[in-house]
């Protein structure tokens, strides 16, 4: 099989000897082997592992993300952000650690913009509603 990991910026893997792919959605972990059936799901904030054509086993983090199976031929993910490290340790205390509190400082800040918008419609419909009543005026003679 292929597996593709592609960002926003970048294309962060793309191997052609993959004898299996490992990850995790909302559900929980699942496996893809060669031949598998037609696939769509978003990844939850995992390590996805695969193993190569030589039997080694590697390692990549990613932030949430769509995974499809196409063909049973080629694994695609896309994701904003991953990183490849053989190590599996470093992988979860740290980069999945820094993936998280970067999603709570995204959602921090939608909450931010969400209050500035309210505030802003607001003081747009007391600008259309004022609460003086309209002068009448009276008909030329």
């Amino acid at each position: 099989m292929k597996l593709i990991v592609t960002t926003p910026t970048a294309i962060a893997l793309d191997e052609s000897s993959v004898r299996y792919v490992r990850a995790e959605d909302a559900t929980g972990g699942f496996g893809i082997e060669p031949r598998h059936a037609d696939f769509l799901t978003t990844l939850s904030i995992c390590v996805v592992r695969w193993r190569n054509g030589g039997g080694v086993e590697h390692y990549l983090a990613v932030r949430g993300g769509v995974l499809r199976v196409r063909e049973g031929k080629v694994v695609e993910i896309a994701t904003r952000e991953a990183v490849v490290d053989d190590d599996l340790g470093h992988l979860r205390s740290e980069i999945l650690a820094m993936m998280a509190e970067g999603i709570e400082v995204e959602r921090s800040a939608r909450s931010v913009a969400l209050s500035l918008e309210q505030a802003a419609i607001r003081q747009i419909y007391r600008y259309l509603r004022p609460t003086d009543q309209p002068l009448k005026v009276r008909p030329l003679k």
